[in-house]
């Protein structure tokens, strides 16, 4: 699949634009193009901040102004939180990616302007797209960093395109338990509690091994797990039973004496 081109239109800080570059690879994202970037081409800071990233930098085309830098383009997004006077579809992110990811499909080369820190990008660079992009923050404070702004489209094209699951269960080198090895954890834990009296008055145990029963096959442990509450128990019991013997053997002595 054709993967769209970000482009950076006269971007002022090579922080920003090694920022960018380590948030489109990040997602799977390799071509950049820089339009007129105010501090020359290449730059050392750009590099610095990109952060393994820089073979984003190195590939990355210059242009001297948008029309050239979008020439071989078949459709092109500009990303801008201003209301602008130009009459154009405005799309979420989301439905950005949907369009790029099926016009890529198909072989098309889509293409992202994004414009300068300081004032965004100008009506002048807005007459050459096709759509504009316009994230969903906070109308009080709608300014986003370079990186910021890049890093949001990069997630948007990586999370349509990859084959994510949307959740998985790490295992830590153990696997879970079985039924049958919960059943014998809930068993030892009732005959423990049985011990120790727990389940009082005589017409409520009934009710409360079963909640019991019920709460350890909810909790889906791991045989870890198991065996660390069967650890538990055993240690508890034990300790209990060295008290208890101390205590007898210093009430025999205090009798003796």
């Amino acid at each position: 699949m054709t993967q769209p081109f970000f482009i950076l239109v006269r971007p002022q800080m090579g922080e920003n634009i090694g920022a960018a570059a380590r948030a489109m690879l990040n997602f799977g994202l390799t071509g950049m193009r820089v339009v007129d970037p105010r501090d020359g081409w290449p730059n050392p800071r750009a590099v610095a901040m990109a952060s393994g990233a820089g073979r984003i930098l190195d590939l990355a085309g210059q242009f001297p102004d948008v029309p050239r830098s979008i020439a071989d383009c078949d459709y092109v997004f500009a990303t801008t939180a201003r209301g602008r006077e130009l009459t154009k579809p405005v799309v979420t992110p989301e439905r950005a990616m949907e369009q790029a990811r099926a016009m890529a499909a198909e072989g098309k080369r889509v293409a992202f302007l994004f414009g300068p820190e300081r004032a965004g990008l100008e009506n002048e660079d807005l007459v050459h797209a096709n759509a504009i992009v316009t994230v969903p923050v906070n109308p009080d404070f709608p300014s986003l960093n370079l990186g910021q702004c890049a890093l949001l489209l990069a997630y948007e094209w990586r999370r349509q395109t990859a084959d994510v699951a949307p959740e998985v269960m790490v295992m830590a080198r153990t696997e879970f338990a079985t039924r049958l090895e919960v059943e014998k954890l809930a068993d030892h834990y009732e005959a423990r509690l049985g011990d120790a009296g727990f389940f009082h008055p005589a017409e409520k145990a009934p009710g409360m091994k079963l909640a019991l029963r019920n709460m350890w096959a909810r909790l889906n442990l791991t045989r870890a797990e198991v065996q660390t509450f069967h650890g538990m128990l055993r240690q508890i019991a034990w300790k209990l039973k060295r008290q208890g013997e101390a205590e007898g053997d210093e009430k025999n002595l205090a009798e003796k004496e």
